[in-house]
């Protein structure tokens, strides 16, 4: 706590669900002091800012982005939002990525985050500390970070909000006799555009929106895909370029990839859209009580709070979710935690609840990939955040157009842009 009496609070990554938390704080001047924002990369945005480089930055890291050159959201922008900073009104519902870029940096220079976000700055250790002077007893957060020109720098905080994101990291399947193949294997991480590819044959391996996205656009650039997946065929019609396929079994010595039917094919790249781990390297995530795995962390009470440290945030890990109004209730609900309106029960408690969440989802056949996946479970869990909070902002709109039934349908369009994408209103 900081002299004034003040919570002090570090926000690690500057993309959309930091930009939330800092701003939250900014408005709350008697309760918390102004956050340190730390951020990797020298700008906002986090996944949505376009770097066509791959690889490594100027820096040595890792470049953090997904993005690719012509995404275009898979959600209408009355649903993206935060509930009280709208999208400019003559944009389209459905938004190239620069859009939502530059919609992000607006809303960072509208509540004035800027001065308060390090960038170009690693966060290499977060470990909670127990005070033994000052504040006996008090749990606080050392926070080491190292900047550009090579700085470290320790401080110390009230509570820290991880909100890295997790689309960063990729996640590379294990696929027998892969060593036998000899064209280009690559993860849609670092994918940008599709000219490279044109003339190719291609296995994409994985029919999330990335997987069906990135082969509408390799067969438009004239590829011959294979599109290989374990859902069942799709629901819509895909370009003469893109064929349906079993998933992948393994690779044969002769290169050739075998699939789940027995069908065989022969390929020169295999692009993996096969989604990321969950990866919190200044984390000792044992220490914390957590299990970290590829597609999981827990135990987190609420899809946010570590029971064990319970001032300790990771907003935004939630999957199939409208992104910004999952981080503005998830981040109002924490600052209520800190500021002591939402009372948390017992460690042992939220272990059990979430215990208890777990196995009745794989009860249900939830398989372990897909506990963090909300859906259409997303608007019962806001709810029930706001009701706990007293807070209501932004709900009834959305909640309107969940009942409304809206639908988002994948109409086919010219070649000049490979899909049209429409609301479709449902039963009223």
């Amino acid at each position: 706590m900081s002299q004034s009496g003040k919570l002090r609070v570090a926000v690690i990554g500057a993309g959309a669900a930091g930009l939330c938390v800092a701003r939250h704080i900014l408005a709350r001047p008697l309760t918390f002091v102004p956050p340190v924002v730390y951020e990797l990369t020298d700008h906002v945005g986090g996944t949505w800012f376009y770097e066509e480089r791959v690889g490594t930055d100027d820096n040595g890291y890792p470049i953090h982005s997904s993005m690719y050159r012509d995404l275009r959201t898979n959600l209408p922008k009355e649903v993206m939002m935060f509930p009280d900073f709208p999208f400019d009104p003559k944009l389209p519902s459905f938004l190239h990525h620069q859009d939502v870029l530059h919609y992000l940096e607006n809303y960072c220079n509208s509540h004035a985050i800027t001065p308060h976000i390090k960038f170009s700055t690693v966060v290499e250790e977060v470990k909670p500390i127990t005070m033994e002077t000052e504040r006996e007893g008090a749990l606080m957060w050392e926070v080491i970070s190292c900047g550009k020109c090579g700085g470290q720098s320790t401080e110390m905080f009230d509570s820290v909000f991880v909100c890295s994101g997790h689309y960063s990291d990729p996640h590379v399947p294990s696929i027998p006799g892969l060593e036998h193949f000899k064209g280009t294997v690559m993860h849609s991480h670092s994918y940008r555009y599709p000219e490279p590819f044109s003339g190719q044959s291609i296995v994409v391996l994985g029919a999330g929106a990335s997987g069906v996205d990135i082969s509408i656009e390799l067969a438009q650039a004239n590829a011959q895909v294979i599109l290989s997946h374990n859902k069942p065929a799709l629901p819509f019609s895909l370009p003469a370029g893109v064929r349906q396929a079993a998933p992948v079994v393994r690779v044969l010595e002769d290169g050739s990839f075998e699939f789940q039917d027995g069908s065989l094919a022969h390929a020169q790249v295999l692009m993996l859209c096969t989604g990321y781990n969950f990866t919190f390297p200044f984390l000792h995530s044992t220490q914390l009580g957590l299990q970290v795995q590829e597609h999981l962390i827990t135990p987190l009470y609420k899809f946010l709070v570590p029971p064990a440290y319970p001032s300790l945030f990771f907003v935004g890990i939630c999957k199939v979710i409208c992104p910004f109004v999952h981080f503005n209730c998830q981040v109002q609900f924490a600052l209520a935690i800190l500021d002591g309106t939402v009372k948390l029960p017992s460690r042992e408690e939220m272990e059990k609840e979430v215990r208890r969440e777990m196995q009745e989802k794989a009860e249900r056949g939830v398989q372990t990939k897909h506990l963090l996946k909300m859906d259409s479970e997303q608007w019962d869990y806001y709810k029930m955040l706001a009701r706990t909070v007293s807070h209501s902002d932004g709900w009834k709109e959305k909640r309107t157009i969940r009942s409304r039934k809206r639908k988002v349908v994948l109409v086919p369009h010219s070649p000049v842009r490979r899909w049209k994408q429409k609301l479709r209103n449902g039963p009223q």
